[in-house]
């Protein structure tokens, strides 16, 4: 049997849905997916570097960064006056590379 004619096989495990549907709600703001986009191809950024990229305001960006913290997405670490963030779970990474195949239409370059 090919690939195309196999079943594929959905999330049936209830806190696995919960997970997903709460981590894919926090990801569904299009700021929000930026963000990530940024972090899943640096690996560590800080904020003031997300800011440059994204280009708004710090406090806008820092409520959002908070968001997807507090969701288990990010993960931070301060050193002296800075805060750096990264992508906490694996699995997000491996989804940002699914979107990324499905969605960009430019090969991989944003």
């Amino acid at each position: 049997m090919n690939a195309t004619a196999e079943k594929m096989v959905l999330i049936t495990n209830e806190d696995d849905i919960f997970q997903a549907s709460h981590s894919l709600k926090a990801m569904a703001h299009p700021l929000r997916l930026k963000i990530l986009c940024i972090l899943g191809g640096s690996g560590e950024v800080s904020v003031q570097d997300i800011v440059e990229q994204v280009g708004t305001s710090q406090s806008n960006i820092s409520q959002h960064l908070s968001i997807l913290r507090e969701k288990g997405i990010l993960a931070s670490r301060k050193d002296a006056n800075k805060v750096y963030y990264r992508v906490a779970d694996p699995k997000i990474l491996q989804l940002i590379g699914a979107m990324r195949a499905a969605f960009c239409t430019h090969n991989g370059q944003d």
